[in-house]
């Protein structure tokens, strides 16, 4: 299951009655994400925040292009508060970034593109 109920400690320090357990989405699952945000985005490199991002990471690897002017893509499962997208954003130190997520739980920063936004 991918959402599952009850009272959670979230990455974020918040607490929630709900979690999104990423972890249990499959291979099969994870290579239709990275189908579909390569429709939308192209870019010369993919970062995964640790550690939501790393399994489609490895899943958005064929879909780089080797073209400097294209902008690396940081990814990562679930956003909360943003914060550790902007963290790898400045621990990378480029300015030519997009950020994906598969899931937005609160507002995303405005270089970050949510596939599924809560409202």
């Amino acid at each position: 299951m991918i959402f599952i109920t009850g009272k959670f400690k979230l990455h974020s320090g918040q607490t929630s009655n709900f979690k999104i357990e990423c972890d249990s989405l499959n291979g099969t699952e994870l290579e239709l994400f990275a189908e579909l945000i390569a429709e939308k985005v192209k870019f010369k490199k993919v970062i995964g925040v640790p550690k939501g991002g790393d399994r489609l990471e490895s899943f958005l690897l064929p879909y780089i292009i080797d073209d400097d002017t294209l902008p690396i893509l940081i990814i990562d499962d679930v956003l909360i508060t943003g914060n550790s997208m902007e963290e790898m954003k400045k621990k990378i130190d480029e300015n030519n970034v997009i950020g994906v997520v598969l899931f937005a739980r609160g507002k995303c920063p405005k270089w970050v593109k949510p596939i599924f936004t809560m409202w």
